[in-house]
């Protein structure tokens, strides 16, 4: 199996297993500490850098950047609290299950047609980099929105 095909198996395995944890965190009070840490956890794959095998451009990092900014819009669209018990819980969103998915396929689908001209390492960095610059945004706009119905809670 080539390492496009693997990884891209893998990516739909991990898109299932999101869609699962987040199925489940809307049962349950979100907090700053849930919407600030994946993010940071996320951070540590930047040591890929350090090998030459994922060196990327800085035109591929900028191209990288502006993809995963845009697509962080859909979550961010798709993202949103409720006070409920006097809680702040992230409601359950249709679509974000499809938009989840979605990207999925693009990001497959954009991986297959990219993997003949940019090398594997290379296009793992740049995808790293897109899924980065994606969750950043859109956990900066969760944590603000939390933090304004949070403090309703205390008010």
């Amino acid at each position: 199996m080539t390492p496009v095909i693997l990884s891209s198996v893998i990516a739909v395995f991990m898109g299932v297993f999101v869609m699962f944890v987040r199925m489940k965190a809307a049962k349950k009070p979100v907090s700053a500490k849930k919407i600030i840490l994946p993010p940071i956890f996320m951070s540590t794959g930047a040591l890929m850098f350090l090998f030459p095998d994922f060196a990327v451009t800085g035109k591929e990092i900028l191209e990288a950047v502006i993809v995963g900014m845009l697509f962080s819009i859909l979550l961010i669209k798709t993202s949103h609290f409720e006070i409920k018990e006097n809680s702040v819980y992230l409601k359950r969103s249709r679509a974000f299950v499809f938009i989840l998915f979605g990207l999925l396929a693009i990001r497959i689908i954009a991986k297959l047609i990219l993997s003949s001209s940019i090398d594997v390492g290379q296009l793992s960095g740049m995808f790293w980099i897109l899924a980065f610059s994606m969750i950043v945004p859109w956990r900066i706009t969760m944590y603000i929105h939390y933090r304004k119905l949070a403090k309703q809670l205390r008010t």
